[in-house]
C-alpha cells in the first residue's frame, strides 16, 4: 500500500476498525468507505524497533540505575508508559480517506430543512452554539452527558458547543468509548441524536469528508475558576493515542522532513540525540499559551534558547512527553521572540508557506516575527504541493538543537484563537532541504546554520546531522529598539543599518576570526553598535541622506565576494536568486562529497539575492573546529555534563578508551606497566629526601616520617585591615538601613546576634567554613556558645543545600520566631551557584538540590521576619544584578579596591586577582603565569577530528590522563617517552615528583586538575592513581579527587605526614579541607559542575584549566574557573617594573626586561642564591598579625559624624576590644582562610637589587617564605578571551553574558567599558539585563508604579574571589553585636566631685541618713556650700569662702590648662528606665514618638504666646507647637483657638501615683538626633507635660524628628545666644504662666498660692536615675535591701521630690551626679544646702526676681545658683538620688567656630583668644561670634594679664559684683550681690586684689564698694554695653578717686559695631 512501514496488527484495533468501517458503509450513500487496512496500516505504529548503527541518545536526567533500564538490549528507548501527543495530529482531516491515488470524492452532505438556518455556528434552529457565546450562558445538561467541543472547517476561530452522552465518550486511556453516538443540541434542546452524521447536519458542520465523532468532537468543556465555560483538554480517542511514530531514525528509510530550527534545550546540539526525552518539550496549557510559561512544565520556557513565535493560529501542545514525532518541521524564523533568551519550541499541525510579510526586503521586518514548527503524519500521495517526485516519508523524531546564544527580547505571543481546523499547506520545492545521508559520517563534519536575516527553509532527511544556531540572529533585529533606548545611548536619531549592510558586517566580522576564534555574540553586537553610530554620525556631519551609504541589492553579490577574498578561502559567498534552500542544499551536497583531503572553508555565507524577496542570508560554519564548538557552546553546563554521562555509561567512548590504551609509542601501556611494576617486586620509590630512582622497601617506605618542618603549619586567625574596612561598610550600611525610615529594621530592640551561613553542596566548602567559624572565635564573642563547646557546635551554624536542609532550616526559623528580640543573620555564601526558581519546571528532572536556595532565601518567612538580616556573598554576583534583582542597588557593599601604589607601601600581602592574571600576558616574560599548552591543542584537534560524535571535554580529558601518566613513565622508568609529552605537563609533573625530594620535611607542592564531569574525575583520579601505584610513586605524592558531594580521603601514611607538619598528636584528625593539605605534593581532581569557593593551601603551584573550553562562555563560568587560582601574593616579590618574572626551573637572562607601564605589578619569583643570606621565616601569631590596638578604629573615630546609626556604628564599636582585630598597618590576607597561607608570614626584607625569589622547594631549610602566584594551564579558547595582548584592552570576558541564567534586554546597548568600578557594573548590568524564567528573580514584577520590590534587609556582599569575604562578613557579625550591646550600652560620665567636704567639715546638724526628705526647720540652719561640686566645672575659677581662705592652694589651680583634658567615662547598661534618642524604637513608645497614623487631624498646632519681660525690656513673642494629642495640656479661648495657658495642678494635690506636676521643659541644640528627649520609659508611660525647648532655626529638624512633641521655639533673635537664654526665657514664660493660671484658678475659687509652682529644667543627656539607699522605699520597685544603689525611674524620683514636706519653701531642689565610688559607699548626708545642676525643680514663685543671665554661655547656671542663695532662698539638693549623664559628641552649646567676619583667604591660622578682644576703632581683624562669646572666651583664657595679682592667691581674691565669670582655675573670685538685705561671705580683713563690675545695675554704688579693702595694684576691669555707658559707670561708681584709668586700657570685643560689642575698662588700685 506503499507504506514501507506498515505497522503491527492487534486484534483490539482491527475490531475497531472493522466495527467503524461497517458503520461508515451504512451511513454513506456515494463514497465507498475507507478500507479496514488503510486505517490500520496508514497511520504510524507506536511500537518501538531497534534500528542497528544508529546514534540512538535519549535524554540522560538520572544517572542511577534507572536510566540502564530504560533501554532495551539492542539500545532503542521504551516508550511505552509515555503519553502521547494527540493534538499534533487533530487537523489531519484526510489521514484515513484513502490510499488511492485519485483525489478524495467529496462527502455528499444531506439538504438542510426547508426554512432551517445554515450559518455557521448556529444550529438548524437558528440558536448560537459557539463558545465565545455560550461561555458564560448556564447550560442544562442532563445526568450522564458531558459538554464536549466539535470543529467546523468553515469556522476554524471557533468551538461549537455540544452535549454528548460520557459513555460513548473515551476514558483516560483512551479506551471503552462505545460505538456510536448520543448527543444533545445546547442551542434548541433538541436531543435524542443517535448518529453523529445526523447530529453533525444539525449543528451545520457542513463536512467535505465522512462526519465521524473522533475527527471532530476534540475537547471536553470545563469551567473555569471564574466559572466561565472555556476550552479544556483533548478527548483522548484511541485512534489519536495509536498515532505514535518510532523514535528513533532508520538509516536505511527514506528522508522524513524535519526543521533545523526545533531548537530545544535539552536537544541535542551535536546531532547525538536523534529523539526527545520527556523534558525536551515544554507543555502548554491548552487554552492560553502565554500562561504556559508557568504552568507546571517539565522544563521552563527559560531553558529553551529557541522559542519562537508562532502564527496567529491555536497552538496546543499537551502531556509532558513528546515521543511522537513530526514528519516536517519548518525552519521558523526566530524572531526577538524569545522569552528572556530561552529555548521553546512552538508546535503546528502541519506546514504552511512562509507568512507574507516573511517575504518583505524591509529590514525591518527580521526573519522570525511569526514562525511554527509543524508536525503533520505522513503525507498522502494526494499532497499535490508536497514535492512530486518525494518518496513516502518516514515519520522520524526531530533532532534538538539548542542554540549557543540566546536572543534578548522578551517573547511576543499572539494571542490564541478558540479554535479552528488547520487545513495542510503546500510546500514550494524550493523551500526545503533534504539533508543526504552519512553527513556527519562522511565529512566528519556536523555543519551548524547560523540563522541570520530572512526565512530558514525546511529540513527533511538526516536532519540528526544539522544544527542550527540563533547565536546572532538578534543583532539583526536592530529595529527593535525603542527611542527611550536610543535616547539612554545619547541619540536622538537614528538610521538603521541596511540587510545588505548586515550582510557585509557579518562576513567582515568572520573574515577576522582566527582559525581558533569562534563568533561571539557581545563582540559582533559591539561591531554593529559602533556601524550603526558611525552611519549616524556621518549622517549628522555631512547632512547628506542616509541613502548615500546604502548598498544596492546589485552591489552586494560582489561587495560580499570581495569582502570574502582577503580571507584566504576561509570564509566562501554563495550567491542565490530564489531562496536560502538553494545556497544551504549546495552546500551541504558538497560537504557530503567532499575527499578527504579537500579544505573546506570555515564558513559558507549563503546569500539570497531575490528581487521579490528582498536580500536573506544564513551562515554555514563547516569548520571542524568551528562547527563543533559552536555547536557544543549551545548546551548549557547541565546539559554538556549529562551528555558526557551518556557518552561514557552507553559505552560510546570504548573506541576512544581503546585508542589510548596504548602509548604514543605504540606499546601496550597496561602490559608496559605491568612488567615494570613486577621488576620493581616490593620496593617503592623512596617517599622524599631523595631521587625518583632511589627506592626503598614498601614496608620502610610507609614507616618514614619527616624529621624537619613539625609545627610549622599554624591555626592563627587573623583580621585584616581591609576585612575590617569591610565589615564597617557591611555595618554601615546595616545603620543606613535602620535609618532609611521604611521601619524594615530597627536596631535599638535588638540585644543579641544570631546567625546561619548557607553554603552550596559541598562537603569540603561546610568543613572549611565550619572551620573558620571554630578558628575565628565568632561563637563565644557573640556568646552563643561557651569557649569549650565551639568545636563540637560549630557545624549547627552551616547550613548545607542539600537533601536534609529544610530540617535544619526550620529549626533556624524556629529559632527566629522564638527570639524576637535576637537581630539574625542568613548568610548565603556563594549565592551565585543555584538560582533556580524552586517553582521551575526543571526541578522535577533535574538534580536534586535545584531550587533549593530559592525554597530558603526567598521564602515567605525569611522575608517576613523583622529580627532577621539577609547576606548574600558571592565573587560573581551578575546573576544577582539584573532588572528584576531582589537587593536593592543601595545594599550592595563592595569589596574597597585599593590602589596598587598604596598596597605595596602599606599591606605585607598584595591580592593576585583575574585581572591582574590577565595583565600578566602583558609582560613579554620568559614564563607566563598564564600559559596556553599549543601541543596539547593541536593533540586535541587531531583526536577531534577522529572522533567527531564525541564531546570534546571527553576526548580532552583522555589525553590529559594518558599525557600524566606518560609523564609519570617518562620521568621515572621510560625516558624515551619524554619526547611525547608536552613541555607544560612535563614541567609540571616533574616539579611534583622533585620537589620531596630536596629534605627531609617531605613537603611539596598541590597540583589541580580541573575536571568539571564528576564520572571523568572518577575515571582520571583511578587512572592516575593506578599509573602511580604501579610505577612505586604512591608514597611520594597523593591522587585526591576532589568531589563536592564527598569528603577528602587520603592515605594513611599521608595523614600521619600532614600530622606531622601541623603537630598534631591526636589520632583521629583527618583532612577536611584543602587547606589541610598545605604542603602535602599531590595532584587534586576537581570535579563538579562549578567551583564552590574553596580555598586552597599556599603550595597550590599549578592549576591545569585544559578541561575548561568553548563550552564556558559566559562571565560567571569563566571567572570562576580562573578564580580558582586567585591568591594574596608576598609583598616582597613585588619589584621595580623592569624585572623579569621566571617560573621555570631554568636560568633565563637576568637582563631581560619589559617595557610596561608603571602601574603593573611586576614579580620577581627565581630562586634566591645560595650565598645569599638566610632569612628565618617565623610563623605568624597573634602577637604578630593580631595586634589588640585600635588604631584602625581611632582613625574612623577622627572622621567627622554624621547624626544617625552610623555614628554609632563607627564612634562606639571599637574592634580593638577583640585580641583577633589588627592594626591598620597590617597587610591583607592572602585569601578567604584570613591567614591559613599567612601563618608563615614573612619578616620584612629589602632584598638585594641581584637577589629574586623563586616557589621555595626548600621549606625546611632557613628560606624565606614566600606566597607567589600560582601557574595556571588554559585551553587555548579560554586563553584567547583573556589575553589582552593583542587588544591591549580589558579581557573578552567581562563583556560575555554574565551568566546563563540572565539574558541581555538589548542587542544595542552602550559598550562595557573596562575600567568599570564594581558598583558601575551593578548598575550597567542592573539596566542591560533580565532573569530568565527559570531564575528565582524571575517573578519580581514590576509594582503599580513602576518600581520593583526589593527585600529591604537584604543586602549583597560582592568581592573578587579568594579575597578574604569569609573573614570580613564574621568579623561584620562581631561589630554588629558590638554595635547593638553599645545601643543598649550608654557612656555616662564617671567623675569624681571636686571641692569635696571633710568629714569633719560636715554639720552636726544633720539629719540621720534614713530621712526621706529634708525637715524644713533644720534644712534652713545649714550654711550655704559656695563651693562647685560638679566635675564638669573642674576648669573654672574657684569660689572664695571662709574655709579655704587660709588653705593652700589646690593643685588643679596650679597648672594653667589650655584645653579641657578628656573627660572620664563608663559604659552603662541601659535600663528599663532609660531616656532614648530617636533610634529607639519599641512597640510601647511608637504612640509616644509618632502621631497615630489613624489620626485625620493635623498633626501639631503653632500657637503665638506673648508676655512683657522687664529684663528684656519689651515684649517676648514665643511660639508652642502643640500637637493635637497634647492640648489636653493647655487651656484655650473660648474660640479654641487662642492659647491662654498651660495648665498647673495644685499643691493640695494628692500625690497621683500616674502623673507628675511638674511640667519638664528640656532646652536642647544640635542634638535633634541623639538628644535623649524620650521619656515614655524613664516616665514609666505615665502622662507627664514634656516642652522641648530649640531655637527657631533648628525647629524643623526637631519636629521631624519628635512630631509628637511639644516645642517651645524661641524667638529667631536668640538663634544665636547661648544656654543662658533658654533658661531665662524658660523661666520667665513659666513665672507669667504661673501668674495666668494663678488667675484663671483664682475664679474657680482656688487660692492663688494653692497653684503648683514648680518647673523641671532638664538637660537633654540625662539618661539614667539611681537611689543609694539601704531603706527600700515604698513607693521603689522591690528590690534586695542589701544592695546600695538601683536604678530607679525619672518620675519615681520626681514624685519623691514633689512629695517633700513644704516644697513650696525651697527655690530649688536637686539630685547629685552620678560616678562609680557611689556605688559602694553610701551617702555622708541625705540632703546638702549646695549648688545644683542639669537636673532641677525651680520654683518659679520664690525666685520671681532671680533671673537667669540671659547673655552668657557658660557657668549660667553657677551665677544663678550663686543669685539665688544671695537672695536667702533654699536650694536642697537629695544625695540620695544620683543622675547619670550621657556623653554625647555632638550638639549641645558647645563653642563657637571663631571665624573672621570677611573672608580674605580661605586658609586662615586659628585665631588666639588675645585676639577676641581689641583696642575700640582700631583695625585688627572682626570677628564673627557674638560679643558675649568673646568676652567669657577671653577672659577664661587672658584673666593672668588683666589680674595679675589675683593669680593662684586664695587668700586675697578678686572681688565680683553680682556676677560670676569664669576667669580660668588660678583666679579665685568672691562672690557678693549688691542687692539690700542678701546674704554674702562674710570679707571682714580679706584684702582683694582686684574688682570685676560686669553690667552692673543701679543696686551696685560707689558707698557699697567703699567697704572692701583691695591690694595696691588691684585691678579693676568693668564692663559694659557700649561706651558711654562706661564712662556713666566710672563717674556713678565714683571708681576714679580710688583707681587710675589710661586711655589704651579701654577695650571693646572683636566685633563690628552692627553685632554689638561689648567695651571694658582696665584699671589699678592707687
Amino acid at each position: 500500500m506503499g507504506n514501507s512501514y506498515a505497522g503491527q496488527l492487534k486484534s483490539a484495533r482491527f475490531e475497531e476498525a472493522l466495527h467503524n468501517s461497517i458503520e461508515a458503509s451504512l451511513r454513506c450513500s456515494s463514497v465507498v468507505p475507507r478500507p479496514v487496512f488503510s486505517q490500520l496500516y496508514l497511520n504510524a505504529d507506536s511500537s518501538t524497533f531497534s534500528p542497528e548503527g544508529v546514534d540512538v541518545k535519549p535524554k540522560v536526567e538520572e544517572l542511577d540505575k534507572d536510566l540502564v533500564h530504560r533501554y532495551t538490549q539492542n539500545g532503542s528507548l521504551d516508550f511505552s508508559t509515555s503519553q502521547t501527543v494527540s493534538e499534533l495530529e487533530e487537523d489531519e482531516e484526510d489521514d484515513e480517506i484513502s490510499d488511492s491515488n485519485s483525489p478524495p470524492l467529496p462527502y455528499a452532505q444531506k439538504p438542510a430543512p426547508e426554512g432551517s438556518c445554515t450559518i455557521d455556528g448556529f444550529c438548524q434552529a437558528g440558536k448560537d452554539l459557539r463558545l465565545v457565546t455560550l461561555c458564560t450562558e448556564q447550560l442544562d445538561v442532563p445526568a450522564g452527558f458531558l459538554l464536549v467541543g466539535a470543529k467546523t472547517p468553515n469556522l476554524p476561530d471557533h468551538i461549537l458547543v455540544c452535549a454528548v452522552d460520557k459513555r460513548f465518550l473515551p476514558d483516560d486511556d483512551g479506551k471503552n468509548a462505545l460505538l456510536g453516538f448520543s448527543g444533545n443540541c445546547v442551542g434548541c434542546g433538541e436531543r435524542g441524536f443517535r448518529y453523529f452524521t445526523e447530529f453533525s447536519n444539525h449543528i451545520n458542520l457542513k463536512l467535505t469528508t465522512q462526519p465521524k465523532k473522533q475527527k471532530h468532537l476534540k475537547y471536553y468543556l470545563i469551567h473555569n475558576s471564574q466559572g466561565v465555560l472555556s476550552k479544556g483538554p483533548l478527548i483522548c480517542w484511541k485512534e489519536t493515542r495509536s498515532r505514535q511514530y518510532p523514535t528513533v531514525i532508520p538509516p536505511a528509510k527514506p528522508l522524513t522532513p524535519v526543521s533545523a530550527t526545533s531548537v530545544l534545550e535539552n536537544g541535542n546540539c551535536n546531532g547525538y540525540k536523534p529523539s526527545f526525552s520527556h523534558s525536551d518539550l515544554p507543555s502548554f496549557t491548552s487554552a492560553k499559551l502565554p500562561p504556559a510559561v508557568h504552568s507546571s512544565t517539565p522544563q521552563d520556557l527559560s531553558r529553551n534558547k529557541g522559542i519562537v513565535k508562532p502564527l496567529a493560529l491555536p497552538v496546543h501542545v499537551v502531556g509532558k512527553t513528546f515521543l511522537a514525532a513530526p514528519s516536517s518541521i519548518q525552519a521558523p524564523e526566530i524572531s526577538n521572540g524569545i522569552l528572556g533568551g530561552g529555548r521553546a519550541t512552538v508546535l503546528n499541525s502541519a506546514p504552511s508557506q512562509p507568512a507574507p510579510h516573511s517575504t518583505s526586503p524591509s529590514p525591518g521586518c527580521v526573519a522570525g516575527d511569526h514562525a511554527m514548527i509543524s508536525f503533520s503524519g505522513p503525507p498522502k500521495k494526494r499532497h499535490r504541493g508536497w514535492p512530486p517526485g518525494s518518496p513516502v516519508l518516514a515519520p522520524v523524531l526531530t533532532t534538538a538543537t539548542p542554540t549557543a546564544r540566546p536572543a534578548t527580547q522578551t517573547a511576543t505571543l499572539p494571542q490564541p484563537v478558540l479554535g479552528g481546523v488547520f487545513q495542510p499547506q503546500p510546500i514550494p520545492a524550493g523551500e526545503t532541504v533534504i539533508v543526504p545521508e552519512n553527513l556527519l559520517n562522511s565529512s566528519g563534519i556536523r555543519p551548524v546554520i547560523l540563522i541570520g536575516y530572512g526565512a530558514l527553509p525546511y529540513f527533511y532527511g538526516n536532519v540528526g546531522d544539522l544544527v542550527v544556531s540563533p547565536l546572532l540572529v538578534s543583532c539583526y533585529k536592530l529595529r527593535e529598539i525603542e527611542k527611550k533606548e536610543l535616547d539612554l545611548m545619547g541619540m536622538s536619531t537614528w538610521q538603521f543599518l541596511s540587510v545588505e549592510n548586515m550582510i557585509l558586517l557579518t562576513i567582515q566580522y568572520l573574515v577576522r576570526l582566527g582559525p581558533d576564534q569562534i563568533p561571539i555574540r557581545e563582540v559582533f553586537e559591539q561591531i554593529m553598535l559602533k556601524a550603526l553610530q558611525d552611519l549616524n554620525d556621518k549622517d549628522r556631519s555631512l547632512q547628506t541622506p542616509s541613502a548615500a551609504f546604502q548598498v544596492s541589492q546589485a552591489q552586494l553579490p560582489w561587495l560580499a565576494r570581495l569582502s570574502a577574498s582577503v580571507s584566504q578561502d576561509l570564509v566562501h559567498v554563495l550567491i542565490t536568486q530564489n531562496s536560502l534552500a538553494e545556497g544551504i542544499s549546495e552546500t551541504l551536497r558538497s560537504l557530503s562529497e567532499i575527499k578527504q583531503q579537500q579544505k573546506l572553508p570555515d564558513y559558507v555565507v549563503a546569500i539570497c539575492s531575490s528581487k521579490v524577496r528582498g536580500n536573506e542570508f544564513c551562515v554555514i560554519a563547516l569548520g571542524k573546529y568551528q562547527s563543533r564548538v559552536l555547536a557544543e557552546s549551545m548546551l548549557t553546563t547541565s546539559e554538556f555534563l549529562k551528555e558526557i554521562s551518556y557518552e561514557l555509561i552507553t559505552g560510546k567512548v570504548s573506541f576512544l578508551a581503546s585508542h589510548f590504551k596504548s602509548t604514543s609509542l605504540g606499546d601496550d601501556l597496561d602490559k608496559l606497566l605491568e612488567k615494570i611494576q613486577h621488576k620493581r617486586a616490593d620496593h617503592v620509590v623512596v617517599p622524599f629526601n631523595g631521587d625518583v630512582k632511589e627506592c626503598v622497601s614498601s614496608q620502610e617506605a610507609a614507616s618514614m616520617t619527616p624529621t624537619q618542618g613539625r609545627g610549622c603549619d599554624s591555626e592563627a586567625f587573623h583580621i585584616y585591615q581591609s576585612q575590617l574596612l569591610l565589615a564597617r561598610k557591611l555595618l554601615s550600611q546595616v545603620c543606613a538601613i535602620a535609618d532609611s525610615g521604611s521601619q524594615s529594621l530597627d536596631l535599638g530592640r535588638f540585644s543579641k546576634v544570631d546567625f546561619m551561613i548557607v553554603v552550596p553542596r559541598s562537603e569540603v566548602l561546610v568543613q572549611q567554613t565550619i572551620w573558620r567559624i571554630k578558628l575565628s572565635g565568632v561563637l563565644s564573642d557573640l556568646g552563643l556558645e561557651e569557649t569549650t563547646s565551639v568545636h563540637q557546635k560549630a557545624d549547627k551554624y552551616v547550613l548545607r543545600l542539600d537533601g536534609d536542609v529544610h530540617a535544619k532550616f526550620d529549626a533556624f526559623m524556629k529559632r527566629v520566631k522564638q527570639n524576637p528580640y535576637t537581630l539574625f543573620v542568613l548568610i548565603h555564601d556563594n549565592c551565585h551557584v543555584d538560582l533556580t526558581s524552586c517553582t521551575s519546571g526543571t526541578l522535577s528532572h533535574g538534580e536534586p538540590t535545584v531550587g533549593l536556595s530559592d525554597r530558603i532565601i526567598n521564602s515567605r518567612e525569611v522575608q517576613e521576619s523583622q529580627n532577621l538580616i539577609v547576606l548574600q556573598v558571592s565573587s560573581f554576583p551578575y546573576a544577582l544584578q539584573t532588572q528584576q534583582s531582589k537587593i536593592s542597588p543601595c545594599n550592595e557593599v563592595h569589596w574597597i579596591q585599593s590602589d596598587p601604589a598604596e598596597e605595596v607601601a602599606s599591606e605585607q600581602k598584595l591580592y593576585f586577582g583575574i585581572n591582574e592574571y590577565s595583565k600578566s600576558l602583558q609582560w613579554g616574560i620568559t614564563s607566563p603565569l598564564l600559559r596556553c599548552d599549543e601541543t596539547f591543542e593541536k593533540m586535541v584537534n587531531t583526536l577531534l577530528e577522529r572522533y567527531p560524535r564525541l564531546h570534546s571535554m571527553v576526548i580532552r580529558c583522555y589525553l590529559l590522563i594518558q599525557q600524566y601518566s606518560e609523564a609519570l613513565m617518562g620521568l621515572t622508568t621510560m625516558a624515551s617517552l619524554r619526547d611525547h609529552i608536552t613541555p607544560e605537563t612535563l614541567n609540571i609533573m616533574d616539579d611534583l615528583l622533585s620537589s620531596p625530594a630536596k629534605d627531609k620535611s617531605g613537603r611539596g607542592h598541590m597540583l589541580i586538575i580541573r575536571v568539571p564531569s564528576v564520572q571523568l574525575a572518577m575515571l582520571a583520579k583511578e587512572r592516575l592513581q593506578e599509573v602511580r601505584d604501579k610505577l612505586g610513586l604512591q608514597y611520594r605524592f597523593e591522587v585526591i579527587l576532589g568531589n563536592p558531594a564527598s569528603e577528602l580521603i587520603v592515605s594513611k601514611h599521608f595523614v600521619t605526614r600532614l600530622k606531622f607538619w601541623r603537630g598534631y598528636d591526636h589520632e583521629d584528625w583527618i583532612p577536611r579541607t584543602f587547606l589541610d593539605l598545605e604542603g602535602l605534593p599531590c595532584i587534586v581532581i576537581l570535579a563538579g559542575k562549578d567551583p564552590f569557593g574553596e580555598t586552597f593551601p599556599r603550595s597550590l603551584k599549578y592549576c591545569d584549566l585544559r578541561l575548561i573550553d568553548s563550552s564556558f562562555l559566559t562571565r560567571t563560568a569563566l571567572e570562576q574557573e580562573v578564580g580558582l587560582a586567585c591568591c594574596y601574593v608576598s609583598r616582597e616579590v613585588v619589584r621595580e617594573p623592569m624585572t623579569v618574572l621566571d617560573l621555570s626551573e631554568k636560568d633565563v637572562d637576568k637582563g631581560n626586561t619589559s617595557g610596561n607601564d608603571s602601574d603593573e605589578l611586576y614579580i620577581d619569583l627565581d630562586r634566591p642564591q645560595s650565598n645569599s643570606s638566610a632569612v628565618t621565616g617565623t610563623s605568624g601569631s597573634i602577637a604578630e598579625n593580631g595586634v589588640s590596638s585600635s588604631s584602625a578604629a581611632d582613625e574612623t573615630q577622627r572622621q567627622p559624624l554624621a547624626f544617625n546609626f552610623q555614628n554609632v556604628a563607627n564612634s562606639t564599636v571599637d574592634e580593638g576590644t577583640y585580641p583577633n582585630s589588627t592594626a591598620s598597618d597590617l597587610g591583607k590576607p592572602e585569601c578567604d582562610s584570613l591567614g591559613s597561607q599567612m601563618a608563615s608570614s614573612t619578616t620584612k626584607l629589602s632584598p638585594p637589587s641581584s637577589q629574586t625569589f623563586k616557589w621555595d622547594d626548600q621549606s625546611g631549610r632557613e628560606t624565606l617564605h614566600l606566597a607567589l602566584p600560582r601557574i595556571v594551564i588554559l585551553s587555548k579558547a579560554t586563553y584567547n578571551l583573556l589575553d589582552t595582548q593583542k587588544s591591549g584592552q580589558a579581557p573578552t570576558t567581562i563583556s560575555l553574558l554574565p551568566h546563563a541564567d540572565v539574558s541581555w534586554l538589548r542587542t544595542l546597548r552602550p559598550s562595557f567599558s573596562n575600567d568599570l568600578s564594581s558598583e558601575d557594573q551593578s548598575l550597567y548590568y542592573r539596566q542591560w539585563t533580565t532573569a530568565k524564567p527559570h531564575h528565582a528573580d524571575s517573578t519580581n514584577a514590576n509594582e503599580p508604579n513602576g518600581i520593583r520590590t526589593t527585600h529591604p534587609r537584604r543586602l549583597l556582599l560582592t568581592g573578587p574571589p579568594q579575597v578574604g569575604k569569609t573573614g570580613a562578613y564574621l568579623q561584620f557579625l562581631r561589630i554588629l553585636y558590638r554595635m547593638l550591646i553599645r545601643l543598649l550600652e550608654v557612656d555616662v560620665y564617671d567623675e569624681q566631685e571636686i571641692n569635696a567636704v571633710e568629714e569633719s567639715e560636715i554639720d552636726e546638724v544633720s539629719p540621720p541618713d534614713f530621712s526621706q526628705w529634708p525637715d524644713i526647720e533644720v534644712f534652713s540652719k545649714i550654711q550655704f556650700d559656695v563651693n562647685v561640686h560638679d566635675p564638669k566645672y573642674r576648669h573654672i575659677s574657684p569660689l572664695y569662702t571662709e574655709r579655704n581662705s587660709h588653705g593652700k592652694p589646690d593643685s588643679q589651680v596650679e597648672v594653667k590648662t589650655e584645653e579641657p583634658s578628656k573627660r572620664e567615662t563608663v559604659s552603662m547598661m541601659l535600663t528599663k528606665y532609660a531616656a532614648y534618642n530617636t533610634f529607639h524604637h519599641c512597640e510601647q513608645c511608637h504612640q509616644y514618638m509618632d502621631v497615630s497614623s489613624m489620626s485625620q487631624m493635623p498633626e501639631s498646632t503653632l500657637h503665638a504666646f506673648t508676655f512683657s519681660s522687664s529684663m528684656l525690656g519689651e515684649e517676648v513673642q514665643l511660639h508652642f507647637i502643640i500637637p493635637k494629642s497634647k492640648e489636653h495640656h493647655f487651656v484655650f479661648s473660648k474660640q479654641g483657638n487662642h492659647l491662654e495657658s498651660m495648665r498647673l495642678p495644685l499643691v493640695t494635690d494628692k500625690q497621683n501615683p500616674n502623673m507628675v506636676k511638674s511640667p519638664i521643659f528640656t532646652p536642647s541644640s544640635g542634638r535633634h538626633e541623639h538628644g535623649l528627649l524620650n521619656l515614655y520609659h524613664a516616665m514609666e508611660g505615665i502622662g507627664h507635660l514634656h516642652i522641648m525647648v530649640v531655637k527657631e532655626y533648628e525647629m524643623p529638624l526637631y519636629r521631624k524628628y519628635w512630631s509628637n512633641h511639644i516645642m517651645l521655639v524661641l524667638p529667631g533673635m536668640f538663634n544665636n545666644a547661648g544656654a543662658g537664654a533658654s533658661r531665662f526665657l524658660i523661666k520667665e514664660l513659666s513665672y507669667h504662666n504661673l501668674e495666668l493660671e494663678r488667675n484663671r484658678l483664682e475664679e474657680l475659687g482656688v487660692k492663688r498660692q494653692c497653684v503648683w509652682p514648680f518647673i523641671a529644667i532638664m538637660d537633654d543627656s540625662c539618661v539614667l536615675w539611681n537611689l543609694h539607699s539601704k531603706v527600700p522605699e515604698q513607693m521603689s520597685p522591690p528590690l534586695e535591701t542589701e544592695s546600695l544603689v538601683r536604678n530607679v525611674s525619672l518620675k519615681y524620683v520626681m514624685q519623691h521630690m514633689e512629695g517633700t514636706p513644704k516644697i513650696t519653701n525651697y527655690a530649688m531642689l536637686g539630685v547629685q551626679k552620678w560616678n562609680s565610688k557611689l556605688n559602694s559607699t553610701l551617702p555622708k548626708r541625705p540632703f546638702s544646702r549646695c549648688h545644683v545642676h542639669d537636673f532641677i525643680l525651680l520654683n518659679v514663685d520664690l525666685t520671681q526676681n532671680v533671673q537667669y543671665d540671659l547673655n552668657r554661655y557658660f557657668c549660667e547656671d553657677v551665677d544663678f545658683n550663686l543669685r539665688v542663695n544671695s537672695g536667702g532662698l533654699l536650694m536642697c539638693r537629695f544625695n540620695n538620688f544620683s543622675l547619670m549623664k550621657k556623653h554625647i559628641q555632638v550638639g549641645g552649646h558647645k563653642d563657637f567656630i571663631i571665624k573672621p567676619k570677611i573672608m580674605i583667604t580661605e586658609s586662615v591660622a586659628p585665631i588666639s583668644p588675645m585676639q577676641y578682644v581689641c583696642a575700640p576703632d582700631s583695625e585688627q581683624t572682626l570677628l564673627a561670634a557674638p560679643a558675649q562669646f568673646l568676652l567669657e572666651k577671653f577672659l577664661q583664657h587672658n584673666s593672668h594679664r588683666l589680674f595679675p595679682k589675683a593669680l593662684n592667691n586664695l587668700s586675697n581674691p578678686l572681688l565680683a559684683v553680682d556676677c560670676y565669670l569664669n576667669l580660668g582655675p588660678e583666679v579665685t573670685l568672691c562672690y557678693v550681690s549688691s542687692r539690700p538685705h542678701s546674704v554674702n561671705v562674710s570679707c571682714e580683713g580679706v584684702a582683694f586684689s582686684g574688682l570685676l563690675l560686669y553690667l552692673c545695675d543701679s543696686f551696685v554704688c560707689a558707698g557699697m564698694l567703699k567697704k572692701y579693702k583691695f591690694l595696691k595694684g588691684a585691678t579693676l576691669c568693668v564692663i559694659c554695653q557700649d561706651r558711654s555707658s562706661l564712662r556713666q559707670t566710672i563717674v556713678r561708681l565714683e571708681l576714679e578717686d580710688e583707681w587710675q584709668f589710661r586711655l589704651r586700657d579701654e577695650f571693646q570685643t572683636a566685633n563690628s559695631s552692627d553685632d554689638k560689642p561689648l567695651y571694658f575698662l582696665t584699671g589699678r588700685h592707687i
